[in-house]
């Protein structure tokens, strides 16, 4: 067979040369039920593919038993994997495989994987029917572990998983209630469960998008995202937003603060004399970071949870940044450069950063460095990194750097993933160098719609104040800002800070229009989604939490 993948015979030749032809083709007979008139490779290979096929879907097999299980051992070994992909499309063609699928309930091909027209089928199916929502959620995620036996999941595993993310979606939307009393309970519900939403939503569009097959996702792909913005997106942040035009002040009590991060967070290690390493993501909304969370408690010796923080009103880098620093006074800066102040000092660049850090607990030895820095440092000088510091702040960027460029915003979802990768590594480097204790967070989250925005979603209210400082996709900075029905006016105060600087925030998810700027990704206002930061505590035990178990082999009928 491997032979006639490449045109070959010479196998065959060396057999027939011999004059052991005909005792071959016997043998053939006798084990395998196969009998021609004229036998030949070429015709016994398409017989066995028809015979396991037909036998698959129900119909009389062609050959014996023992032929299809001769068939699968040989599509299931890996040094056979280009002969069968070759003569499996050959002969797939010849069959008239493809018109044979299109009639069939793709239920009935589940664990059949001898043509990849099959993977096809059932993919074009299970798209149709999770779109109009006419299968159980608890059907689909099994149909897709299963299709993970599949010789061609590789191929489809993107598509694959796309629709199991969206058949949970699904389900998850089903079972929502959108409703809260106070700022409070909206911020602990977002965390608690709401947060899911988003995640599932950020999964299936970067599966999407990672298969390369946007046409045949489309009908999947307008159901979730009309879903999604229409019934939670929206809704929610309508219901939220209630509560934010209501508080005098912007407070979550007990949820702590972001701008009492180092007071509660660092100072809880420090309190106990316990050296503590912060890695500040750039915009890791709350739901990257809970899967993040996953990812480091399935490590062998890590422990991990995680709570939410209120973000800092605006919710943009700079001020989340600064609220993360050591500070008593916290005040954006009376200019048009958005910058923030602590304690009467800027907070923009990594050195002064530096020097705002050194003013927390007194004696405590501080450092603040790149991620990039950190990376490129041998064993010995992430070691001294450890050693000589009681709190070290490690700074990465790739969402907000990713996301925040109107040319490369729709791939936002992409860098969620590899920033879950590179934070992994960071704390395996943290904990290689005797680290012990991590605390990842961030400055701010963001409101991402994968579809062009409507002109419903842009701000239409008009902008009164006696001085605009500073103007984003959502949030004003200035005096004598006045608020409307559109947007909600917060004097430093109210928001929780210091100095002279209003500000207006557009209510809800809508934007306000900003000339050469994206719009799919943004963040600065007091959406759930931008404000709930999170805060991932995580331990390097002494002794592993992984031990032998016993295992069962349970059979597959597709093995």
């Amino acid at each position: 067979l491997g032979d006639l993948a490449l045109g070959k015979d010479d196998s065959f030749r060396l057999i027939d040369r011999v004059g052991l032809g005909d005792f071959f083709w016997k043998q053939m007979e006798q084990t395998f039920g196969y009998h021609a008139e004229t036998p030949s490779m070429s015709d016994f290979a398409i017989t066995l593919f028809k015979s396991c096929y037909q036998s698959a879907v129900g119909g009389d097999a062609i050959l014996s038993p023992e032929a299809l299980v001769f068939f699968r051992r040989w599509k299931n070994n890996r040094n056979a994997e280009d002969a069968f992909a070759k003569l499996s499309a050959e002969y797939g063609e010849a069959l008239g495989v493809a018109q044979d699928l299109a009639v069939r309930d793709f239920r009935t091909l589940i664990e059949i994987d001898y043509f990849e027209e099959v993977d096809r089928a059932i993919i074009r199916a299970l798209v149709h029917e999770v779109s109009n929502q006419t299968v159980a959620q608890g059907e689909v995620l099994n149909w897709v572990r299963q299709r993970r036996q599949s010789h061609w999941y590789a191929s489809y595993r993107d598509l694959y998983e796309a629709i199991g993310f969206a058949a949970e979606f699904q389900q998850a939307m089903a079972e929502v209630t959108l409703g809260m009393t106070s700022l409070t309970e909206g911020v602990q519900r977002y965390a608690k469960t709401w947060f899911r939403i988003d995640q599932l939503y950020r999964k299936f569009i970067w599966r999407m998008q990672s298969s390369g097959q946007a046409t045949l996702m489309r009908e999947l792909f307008e159901q979730v995202e009309n879903h999604y913005v229409n019934n939670y997106l929206l809704p929610l942040n309508d219901a939220w937003q209630k509560h934010v035009d209501a508080t005098e002040t912007w407070s979550a009590a007990p949820v702590h603060a972001q701008r009492s991060f180092y007071r509660e967070h660092v100072g809880e290690f420090r309190r106990r004399d316990q050296k503590i390493c912060v890695i500040i993501s750039d915009a890791l909304r709350y739901e990257v970071a809970e899967e993040l969370l996953s990812r480091i408690r399935s490590l062998d010796r890590y422990e991990a949870g995680i709570e939410p923080m209120l973000g800092s009103l605006p919710s943009y880098t700079q001020l989340g940044m600064a609220s993360l620093l050591p500070n008593q006074d916290l005040q954006i800066a009376n200019n048009e450069s958005g910058a923030v102040l602590v304690n009467g000092r800027t907070s923009q660049g990594l050195e002064y950063r530096r020097k705002i850090l050194a003013t927390g607990r007194e004696g405590d030895r501080s450092a603040a460095v790149k991620s990039d820095e950190l990376m490129g440092m041998d064993k010995n000088e992430a070691r001294a990194l450890v050693r000589d510091h009681d709190v070290v702040y490690i700074y990465h960027n790739l969402i907000d750097a990713i996301g925040d460029k109107k040319a490369s915003e729709d791939r936002v979802f992409e860098a969620a993933e590899d920033t879950i990768e590179e934070i992994i590594k960071i704390v395996k480097k943290f904990t290689g160098a005797n680290a012990n204790n991590l605390i990842v967070t961030s400055d701010h989250g963001f409101i991402y719609q994968h579809r062009p925005i409507e002109e419903s979603d842009f701000s239409s209210a008009p902008i009164e104040g006696d001085t605009i400082l500073y103007r984003d996709r959502r949030f004003i900075l200035g005096y004598g800002l006045k608020g409307n029905r559109g947007l909600r006016h917060f004097t430093p105060e109210q928001a929780g800070l210091e100095g002279s600087v209003e500000l207006l925030i557009p209510k809800s998810i809508n934007r306000l229009r900003r000339q050469g700027s994206g719009s799919k990704f943004v963040h600065g206002g007091a959406s759930l989604q931008e404000v709930v930061v999170p805060v991932v505590k995580i331990n390097k035990k002494r002794q592993s939490d992984m031990s032998a178990v016993e295992v069962e082999i349970i059979g597959s009928s597709n093995q």
